[in-house]
């Protein structure tokens, strides 16, 4: 039998998630992140079905006078992976918890432990963000927010990854995410952010990644596009590239089939096409060669 009540008919319409609570907006604006993080070449890359089981994750950023980052996992990372580390790094800036080096407080303390900071480490402040697996859902623009998995699944794979830092003659090593720890009963989460990562959200040198965009953002190609020119064209700016390079930014290995290539540069294509769409201008110049401009700030400096 038909149901005659309109408002109980449009109730059932609504998603499950949203019947019976209240459904938050997201609210961050912005994630300051790590340079070398959104530039070193195929950290985070497209992958095909099944490339996980088969691949491993080794990548070396080298950017002269002997400074350089080795990045190694057990597996390769991808865009849902960025998206991730993108959401966790704009929470640290408003939810993140600042350690000093001698917490005032026994929990504090007992925490400092818990992160076991080696070296220069000790002498520096720690970064730990706290939330929940729904919020971090929402703020990377999640259609279900209630479905931890996905989100758990990338957090430890970048817990995973190892980071090897070379200054000249020192080198200093630590984990992608420090450290995590998670309840799957109420859904709480905490994750320490490594040095380089903590050093961009305090303040220090950075690239500033709209969370508004990143939550419109609809294909993986997209949004390892984004992300590399976040860290490449700064807010207002403009820069120009052509096919093959912006095809580097989402595929680092060199294709050596016609279709494949034939088929990245139709998905950068795209690609250009959703940023474009998104506010960002993307002009062609001459065949296959864009100047793309980045859209000013929009958003308080200072905000969330």
């Amino acid at each position: 039998m038909a149901c005659s009540c309109r408002q109980r008919c449009r109730l059932r319409s609504r998603p499950a998630a949203e019947r019976g609570r209240i459904v938050h907006k997201p609210e961050l604006t912005h994630a300051r992140h790590d340079p070398i993080h959104c530039l070193a070449p195929g950290l985070f890359r497209s992958l095909q079905k099944g490339e996980r089981k088969r691949a491993k994750l080794d990548v070396v950023y080298d950017f002269g006078d002997g400074r350089r980052v080795e990045f190694s996992g057990p597996e390769p990372l991808g865009a849902d992976d960025l998206r991730i580390l993108q959401g966790l790094v704009a929470m640290a800036g408003p939810a993140g918890l600042v350690l000093s080096p001698e917490p005032q407080t026994e929990a504090g303390r007992q925490l400092r432990l818990f992160l076991e900071p080696k070296w220069d480490a000790i002498r520096q402040d720690a970064m730990v963000v706290r939330g929940s697996y729904r919020v971090l859902a929402r703020e990377v623009g999640y259609a279900n927010v209630d479905n931890a998995k996905p989100i758990r699944d990338c957090i430890e794979r970048l817990w995973k990854v190892s980071v090897i830092v070379q200054d000249g003659k020192r080198r200093q090593g630590f984990r992608l995410l420090s450290e995590y720890a998670s309840d799957e009963h109420d859904g709480k989460l905490y994750v320490a952010l490594n040095p380089l990562l903590a050093r961009a959200v305090m303040g220090g040198q950075h690239v500033r990644i709209s969370m508004g965009e990143v939550r419109a953002l609809r294909t993986d190609a997209t949004r390892l596009l984004h992300q590399r020119l976040c860290a490449w064209i700064d807010p207002g700016k403009s820069g120009r590239a052509d096919i093959d390079t912006l095809c580097g930014y989402v595929w680092p290995d060199a294709a050596v089939n016609a279709n494949t290539v034939k088929t990245r540069r139709q998905t950068v294509r795209r690609a250009l096409a959703e940023l474009d769409a998104l506010g960002w201008r993307v002009e062609s110049y001459t065949k296959d060669k864009w100047e793309i401009s980045r859209p000013k700030l929009t958003e308080p400096r200072l905000g969330r």
